[in-house]
């Protein structure tokens, strides 16, 4: 469990000046390289469709509805190197950026890179841990806050890019939030070639990466055959959980034509 390797990471307040300051220079250090990574300066061309859907959330929605996110997941540097598409008044901006749930055994072994992690609004899950842990519980609590929260529900690096089904908590995490977060999914195809998974674990360049936000998911439906089959938690959870991962299917047919026509 994650207290036999670090302490949990974050403080009661998360206004204190130092905090703040320290998160502010990783967070800005991190969006920079990431959206230099992806630039054409490093000989890399990101094509991104539809980012206003985001873009738009961030900057319209009222102060007390939160964002949810859910993308799936390539390689370890699709976070932070999703987001480096945004402006940066939103890269740089520590009360504007995601908070992100990464695996504890990778991100927060060591109180140094715990140190870091958290600072860049990490949330260290633990896998295996299930719906009901201190990260999911985190999450949810900023989602109240109006936060924007991101996850991979996938629940790790997808390298054989093979179907499998979705974690529960991001079911868990909808579920109990006091407003219904505004839900982007989002496919993206070829980050996986500019950090391939496999040593050295280098950056490469020359590479086409195309990311595709969809539309804001509708619950409405979801909840109203809830409300009518009188379902539990537990197969609230799975409905809405299903629901996503349809969504992220039909993304994902979308996305991977329009790589494909890319390299063509």
């Amino acid at each position: 469990m994650l207290k036999k390797l670090v302490q949990w990471p974050f403080p009661k307040s998360l206004d204190g000046v130092f905090w703040r300051l320290s998160s502010r220079i990783i967070i800005s250090a991190v969006g920079f390289i990431s959206k230099f990574i992806l630039s054409k300066c490093f000989l890399n061309t990101t094509h991104v469709f539809n980012r206003h859907v985001l873009i738009d959330s961030l900057d319209s929605r009222p102060a007390h509805v939160p964002i949810l996110t859910v993308a799936n997941h390539a390689s370890c540097f699709d976070d932070p190197g999703l987001w480096s598409v945004l402006p940066f008044r939103h890269v740089f901006n520590i009360d504007s950026i995601r908070w992100s749930l990464a695996a504890h055994n990778i991100c927060f072994t060591n109180s140094v890179c715990s140190w870091f992690f958290a600072r860049g609004k990490c949330i260290p899950v633990v896998r295996g841990g299930g719906v009901h842990q201190k990260a999911v519980d985190f999450s949810i609590q900023q989602l109240n806050r109006g936060q924007w929260v991101h996850i991979f529900p996938e629940g790790r690096v997808n390298e054989e890019n093979q179907f499998i089904r979705f974690k529960w908590g991001v079911g868990r995490i909808i579920a109990e939030s006091n407003h219904m977060p505004i839900v982007i999914p989002l496919w993206h195809v070829g980050m996986d070639r500019v950090l391939p998974n496999v040593q050295p674990y280098r950056f490469k360049m020359g590479n086409n990466v195309v990311l595709n936000f969809g539309k804001p998911i509708d619950f409405n439906e979801v909840f109203q055959q809830a409300q009518n089959l009188k379902a539990d938690e537990v197969l609230l959870r799975k409905m809405i959980t299903d629901k996503i991962q349809n969504e992220m299917m039909i993304l994902k047919h979308q996305t991977e034509k329009m790589y494909s026509e890319l390299n063509c």
